[in-house]
């Protein structure tokens, strides 16, 4: 039986178990179909570490998927250890470096002090208990180390959302979940700070893909892995009314003037660093030399 980790309110949102297969099944032909968006959002947030002075020997790509972003961190000229890991075998065996490892990002095997930098594209929003994967991972992290991690915003496939819950209500005795939950920019600031990193910055990205039908969407979010896994979702398949329906509603509410239909993807980009004194820290309470009447508008009651 799979680990399942609850929430701090006792939730349990994912099945994990239903992750790992469904990662799995799509590892077999997840280069050149499933992997588009990995390596998109894997090159944007690689690339910041170009704004970075300082450079990171022992790296950990955690939900390494296929080892796509592998080739980009192994450009850094410091880099002396990069390991890949991912909650399934069968795409870490895609992974082409010679450190590879299965792991699960609720359970990190890594000793306290010991990764200079770690880097997570669209897994991490797949955590049950995001709060403690996120303290494992500054525990991990030697003082001054990095987190450069992407994952899945709230405003993710909004029109798919949409489109399910037109075409079920009425048709299916109700609505099941076919989106999962995914959090917000404010959300994950706050995280971030609660869970010891310093310097936290969350920011956000749209990537917006066409497709020609609801079936062609469907067929790529299992190609890459991504398919429904909450614990709510419906167990059988929607019936063939339900489907038709779907492509409708799809269609009508948000149906482009050459036919195709759209796909939002928000990411969210989190940077956070563990704590060193080295850091640039808030000034104390009181410290300040200038009135807050002199830094408000005139107008300003």
């Amino acid at each position: 039986m799979a680990q399942r980790t609850p929430t701090p309110d006792g939730a349990t949102v994912f099945d994990r178990r239903a992750v790992r297969l469904h990662r799995d099944r799509a590892a077999l032909g997840y280069a050149g179909r499933g992997d588009f968006l990995v390596r998109e959002v894997g090159e944007r947030l690689v690339g910041r570490l170009d704004d970075v002075k300082r450079r990171f020997a022992r790296v950990l790509d955690l939900g390494c998927h296929g080892g796509e972003l592998g080739p980009m961190l192994r450009r850094q000229a410091s880099l002396e250890l990069l390991v890949e890991a991912d909650l399934s075998r069968s795409m870490v065996a895609r992974a082409a470096g010679p450190s590879r490892l299965v792991a699960d990002e609720e359970w990190l095997p890594f000793r306290a002090a010991s990764l200079d930098l770690v880097v997570s594209a669209l897994s991490l929003h797949w955590v049950n208990d995001l709060p403690g994967a996120l303290v494992q991972i500054r525990q991990a992290l030697r003082p001054d180390g990095l987190l450069l991690a992407a994952m899945l915003g709230g405003d993710t496939l909004f029109e798919l959302r949409e489109a399910f819950l037109r075409a079920e209500s009425g048709r299916e005795g109700g609505v099941r979940p076919h989106v999962s939950p995914f959090p917000d920019v404010e959300t994950l600031g706050a995280l971030l700070q609660r869970t010891g990193f310093a310097l936290p910055v969350v920011d956000s990205d749209l990537i917006t893909v066409t497709y020609e039908s609801t079936e062609a969407l469907m067929h790529d979010l299992r190609a890459m892995g991504e398919a429904n896994a909450t614990q709510g979702r419906a167990r059988h398949f929607a019936r063939r009314e339900t489907l038709r329906a779907l492509g409708a509603c799809y269609r009508e509410a948000f149906g482009q003037a050459d036919g195709r239909i759209p796909a939002t993807f928000q990411v969210l980009y989190l940077t956070g660093w563990c704590p060193h004194e080295s850091q640039q820290q808030p000034a104390r309470r009181g410290t300040g030399s200038v009135r807050l009447a002199e830094a408000l508008r005139p107008d300003t009651p």
